[in-house]
């Protein structure tokens, strides 16, 4: 609606996990180093957490498109509120294995064979759990124990999970699988200047040219958001909105507050 207006060629402000916006902040780029080494050099576990909102997920597809397909085998469990044995098909589905067997020994030795023969292939199996936070405690367990699967000199399948900041204290609850993460790394809010920087960016990378947020207009999202990138983007996107609908050149702080008040 407001596209012409404001001299973009895309919404600027969506929240989907679209790696073409993903905005660097220090934080994001010292996770994804973190998670690019864990997995290459085949670590067994790696941990992202952050709050809601924070781009975890923007984070882990970025992080795909670097494994190059012909060095990685990868399944993504998006949903992983599920028990043990549906958690083990749902790891074949995302692998591409197809078994009809209800038995979990005979789904366990379809499954290792995989990682044996994409280790003769010289490719690193990845399984990335998102929203990790559901995921039910006999199923951590089955991760434990998936684990195991392991040469003496590597991890067969390397586990990413990914979710708010209270998988920290679940995963803790189980020792075993907790000393076998190797990397740890919690996404903090954006700071005041981050923010700034991350609604400039967004713009630029939809086309837009020169600046459409006043300076106090920054202070007022920072102050709503506490720098948590999707509520960042729901307050800049209203905002574009009204500017568009009151014809106003710039965003300023008056703007941004009224969008503010509509949204608590």
């Amino acid at each position: 609606m407001y596209l012409d207006y404001w001299g973009l060629n895309t919404f600027p402000f969506e929240n989907v996990p679209d790696p073409d916006f993903m905005y660097y902040s220090p934080e994001h780029e010292e996770a994804l180093v973190r998670l690019l080494y864990a997995v290459k050099r085949m670590k067994g576990a790696a941990l992202l957490t952050g709050e809601i909102g924070s781009g975890k997920t923007t984070l882990s597809r970025v992080f795909i498109q670097q494994l190059p397909d012909s060095e990685f085998d990868i399944g993504l469990i998006t949903n992983p509120s599920l028990n043990a044995l549906d958690f083990i098909k749902e790891v074949h589905y995302q692998l591409g294995l197809e078994s009809k067997s209800n038995s979990k020994s005979d789904l366990l030795v379809i499954l290792n064979n995989r990682l044996l023969e994409n280790i003769n292939k010289g490719r690193s199996t990845l399984l990335i759990i998102d929203e990790a936070q559901l995921i039910f405690g006999e199923t951590f367990e089955e991760i434990r124990l998936l684990l195991n699967f392991q040469m003496n000199d590597r991890f067969l399948m390397t586990f990413l999970l990914i979710g708010q900041p209270e998988l920290r204290d679940m995963i803790r609850g189980y020792k075993q699988l907790d000393q076998r993460i190797a990397i740890r790394y919690h996404l903090n809010p954006l700071s005041e200047e981050e923010t700034r920087n991350y609604i400039r960016f967004r713009l630029e990378k939809a086309g837009g040219r020169g600046e459409v947020f006043l300076d106090k207009a920054y202070q007022v999202i920072f102050n709503y958001s506490g720098g948590i990138p999707r509520k960042i983007n729901n307050v800049c996107d209203l905002s574009l909105l009204i500017g568009f609908s009151m014809k106003v050149r710039v965003i300023d702080a008056d703007l941004a507050q009224k969008v503010v008040k509509d949204s608590l």
